[in-house]
């Protein structure tokens, strides 16, 4: 299955969103972006889902995050529910540095991390909403890992495929990954063709014709 996650991180997030559109499937996440180590990764969700502590203060022995981080390695990425929290951090850099020491590919937080600049320093590639100083500590907590998750109203299922560049995040469900990718590398080859043209001289409005906007055409 190694192979899947090699041809996902051939194409971008712009290819696999188009390829998304042409099956009907929403798997955008909106508003996230790169805060350390900025690198395109991939590989599948392992998950983790965030909140409040429970009323009274009783708060898990274990820190967020620990358990799917000791879980996880190469070919893995941790996708964090964090309810699009930016009051605190929903991820932090001990958590980056054991991720990093594991081969674990990135992190992606809907809410905000801290830290990032020890995230920088080993390598690991952070996507959130925004940084912030401000601890988890009494604010919020682990509610469960490995389950089904929500992003940005997405959701995410343990071992669905995540992609994350410069273009933003892209989630690919893990039951239609061959179908979407082969269509996103469809559409990457179309379009470097289509560079390729306007590079030797093609005007751009004979390039960017009924082809372009064929490529996420439902019948085509």
């Amino acid at each position: 299955m190694n192979d899947i996650l090699e041809r996902l991180r051939a194409v971008d997030t712009c290819a696999v969103s188009d390829a998304l559109d042409r099956h009907g499937v929403r798997g955008v996440v909106t508003g996230l972006r790169s805060l350390a180590a900025d690198r395109p990764f991939a590989g599948r969700a392992v998950t983790v889902r965030l909140g409040p502590p429970a009323e009274g203060g009783t708060l898990p022995k274990r820190h967020l995050g620990t358990a799917a981080v000791d879980a996880s390695g190469p070919g893995q990425v941790i996708v964090v529910d964090h309810q699009g929290r930016t009051d605190c951090a929903g991820w932090g850099g001990l958590l980056s540095r054991a991720a990093a020491s594991r081969g674990i590919e990135g992190v992606i937080v809907d809410g905000a991390a801290r830290d990032l600049a020890e995230a920088a320093e080993v390598g690991f590639p952070v996507h959130a909403r925004t940084s912030t100083p401000v601890t988890a500590r009494a604010r919020a907590v682990e509610h469960a890992w490995g389950e089904p998750v929500t992003l940005d109203g997405l959701e995410v299922m343990p071992g669905d495929l995540v992609l994350a560049d410069s273009g933003g995040v892209v989630v690919v469900p893990a039951d239609r990954a061959e179908e979407i990718i082969a269509t996103a590398e469809r559409v990457a080859a179309t379009e470097a063709a289509m560079a390729q043209a306007i590079d030797g001289g093609t005007p751009v409005s004979d390039v960017m014709g009924k082809t372009y906007e064929e490529l996420t055409d439902a019948d085509h």
